[in-house]
């Protein structure tokens, strides 16, 4: 079953090419051998590499998580810096009103589902595609690459609001925020 298409050709394409940074939002996070491998030899040439991605605590997904989870070391060991989403992110009280939040006898949850890449500083990809086996390899997968410093900025911009560790945590191979579930 070799899989793949021209979605996934594409990905690879612009993480082998990249030169300086590499920033993603994903929902589900299931690295193989490959996308380790290209990870790895990009950090090597010094590309900075920062994935975020939902925590156990936000996550929609069980099943996904878990198979993230048990390849998170190696991720990790890839030099690839990994920052899941907080199920309390204070970016929330930003997106919902004030109003709304007062009518609310709980506090809701928030998840990740963005799925962008910024390459570069240069290159944004904003795709269906997550960066799982699933969408590599089964599920038809579109992404739109748009070579422009100004969206990719504009881009940049809220993913850095994202990557705030109030609104995520850093994992590292020392911490991860599983048991903040």
């Amino acid at each position: 079953m070799g899989g793949g298409g021209a979605s996934t050709d594409k990905l690879i394409e612009l993480v082998q090419n990249a030169k300086k940074s590499i920033d993603i939002q994903t929902p589900y996070l299931i690295t193989s051998k490959l996308s380790q491998s290209l990870f790895n030899e990009a950090s090597k040439r010094g590309v900075k590499i920062r994935i975020l991605t939902n925590s156990l605590a936000s996550t929609d997904n069980v099943e996904a998580f878990s198979g993230y989870q048990s390849g998170r070391k190696d991720l990790l060991n890839t030099g690839v810096r990994i920052f899941e989403f907080r199920p309390d992110a204070k970016i929330r009280k930003d997106i919902m009103t004030g109003e709304l939040q007062d009518l609310l006898n709980h506090k809701p949850i928030f998840g990740l589902h963005a799925k962008t890449m910024v390459i570069d500083n240069k290159i944004t990809v904003i795709e269906t595609f997550n960066l799982d086996p699933r969408s590599a390899n089964l599920n038809t997968e579109c992404l739109v690459v748009v070579d422009s410093e100004k969206i990719a900025h504009s881009v940049s911009k809220g993913m850095e609001i994202e990557f705030k560790p109030e609104n995520s945590w850093e994992t590292t191979l020392t911490f991860n925020p599983d048991s903040k579930v």
